[in-house]
């Protein structure tokens, strides 16, 4: 399956917002973290990827998120993750990166 990635900059919250729309799979997580890296580096700030038309994500693309999180804090940003699906969700807890990422719309955050 493919991944298209609708971008936005945030003026309000001043953060970037990726809608990943597909899977981030072996096959997409390289463009994802492509797309999401050269827009921090043109204007550093915040990002929420919002999961809502995200439908699958496999270790490759946990893989990314994290080295995206790095990147992020080495220069102290954030990085979101809003309206993860169940199943989605479900990995995060099990792999404990609910600890790591910020989950929007609970206790947390």
């Amino acid at each position: 399956m493919s991944l298209n990635i609708t971008v936005n900059y945030d003026e309000n919250e001043n953060k970037w917002v990726f809608i990943p729309e597909g899977e981030i799979d072996i096959y997409t997580s390289s463009k994802l973290k492509k797309e999401i890296l050269n827009n921090f580096e043109e204007n550093k700030a915040d990002i929420i990827i919002d999961g809502k038309k995200l439908n699958y994500i496999d270790s490759t693309g946990l893989g990314a998120l994290i080295s995206i999180l790095k990147r992020l804090k080495e220069n102290e940003y954030k990085i979101y993750l809003s309206n993860i699906k169940p199943n989605i969700r479900k990995i995060f807890d099990i792999t404990e990166l609910d600890k790591l990422f910020i989950i929007r719309g609970e206790d947390s955050e």
